[in-house]
């Protein structure tokens, strides 16, 4: 292996594994989050008017500076991920553009591309700060609980999707009821159907500001009944990522304890296993207590299984000898006539 691919390997084992173990690693990704957070705190800052003139100089060195470390993290990040042990990766060009177009290396591109843009177009400087405050989201990549969110977007899609489409009907047709209600009663507050949709969406949620009411006997029965069928409807989405929180920690939990099995089927945790666990706890979002439990746990059923063992071979010892056949060969044998001739 050549020097440049160590080093590759080396910055991919930085900026992609990491784990406890690895303390450049770590301090890296704290300096990381820092930076995030401090760009976070800078942007919202920015907008204060009594700073803006006062520490502008400031700000503007400070965006240079972190758009500075950003772009060597990016393109430090796709120049090393050849060396990831995913072979779609392993192309010196397609495995790049693969990475390049992954959810986490697209945000990571979004968060210095305003800079740039902003050097060579003439945008509103409103709206690049704006775009800075995406990058709040490069800290999913370093939070397990914002990827266990992520994941759980993902699975859910297709549940979530169809629940918002019921309520994007349900907003069409609550608005269009509470319009022909209130349309000649309040023609300025329910002057057309979008106008209404305002209502609705304030109504079935169940904030209700009070800004916009209904005041005809029809349509005060009408927001009634839109306001108990919208309890159900609009909980849905919070009850399907609850669910789906809870299966994909399940998930986790189930995925960690086959890692334990696997590296107890020879009676002993090995370092390189002991590493590799404790590298899968942290990639999981496990806590410490929860990976120790499913341990014990597994060692439990690995004691289980040898004393079942042991036990399993004494009763066919005595099952054999009660049925006086041979251990080797199965064929009855009379046991006291082969004494004698002993």
């Amino acid at each position: 292996m050549t020097h440049i691919q160590n080093l590759r390997q080396r910055a991919f084992n930085i900026l992609e594994i990491g784990g406890e173990s690895d303390r450049l690693s770590r301090i890296i990704d704290i300096l990381l989050i820092s930076l995030i957070s401090l760009n976070v705190l800078s942007v919202i800052l920015e907008t204060l008017p009594s700073l803006q003139n006062k520490y502008q100089i400031f700000f503007e060195r400070f965006e240079f500076f972190s758009v500075c470390i950003f772009s060597i993290e990016y393109i430090a990040r796709a120049w090393s991920v050849i060396e990831n042990s995913n072979k779609k990766y392993a192309h010196p060009f397609w495995g790049r553009l693969r990475y390049i177009l992954t959810p986490m290396a697209l945000i990571d591109l979004i968060v210095i591309l305003p800079f740039y843009l902003g050097i060579f177009l003439p945008l509103d400087l409103r709206f690049m700060r704006v775009l800075r405050l995406l990058r709040v989201f490069k800290l999913t990549r370093y939070s397990s609980s914002m990827s266990l969110l992520l994941q759980v977007l993902a699975d859910e899609a297709k549940s979530i999707g169809a629940a918002l489409f019921i309520l994007f009907i349900m907003i069409i047709m609550a608005s269009s009821l509470i319009y022909l209600a209130e349309h000649e009663a309040q023609p300025e507050a329910f002057n057309s159907i979008p106008s209404s949709m305002w209502w609705s969406v304030i109504t079935m949620t169940s904030i209700g500001y009070g800004d916009v009411i209904p005041i005809t006997v029809i349509g005060k029965i009408l927001a009634s009944i839109i306001g108990i069928i919208s309890i159900g409807i609009v909980a849905l989405p919070a009850g399907l990522l609850a669910s789906g929180f809870s299966e994909a920690l399940r998930q986790r939990r189930a995925h960690y304890e086959k890692l334990v099995d696997n590296a107890l089927s020879d009676g002993i945790i090995s370092s390189a296993e002991e590493k590799d666990l404790k590298y899968s706890q942290e990639a999981l979002g496990l806590s410490p207590d929860e990976a120790d439990s499913i341990l014990n746990i597994g060692r439990t059923k690995q004691a289980e299984k040898k004393i079942g063992g042991v036990v399993t071979d004494l009763e066919k010892e005595i099952k054999i000898a009660l049925n006086n056949e041979c251990p080797h060969c199965g064929k009855p044998v009379d046991w006291r006539q082969e004494k004698r001739k002993q």
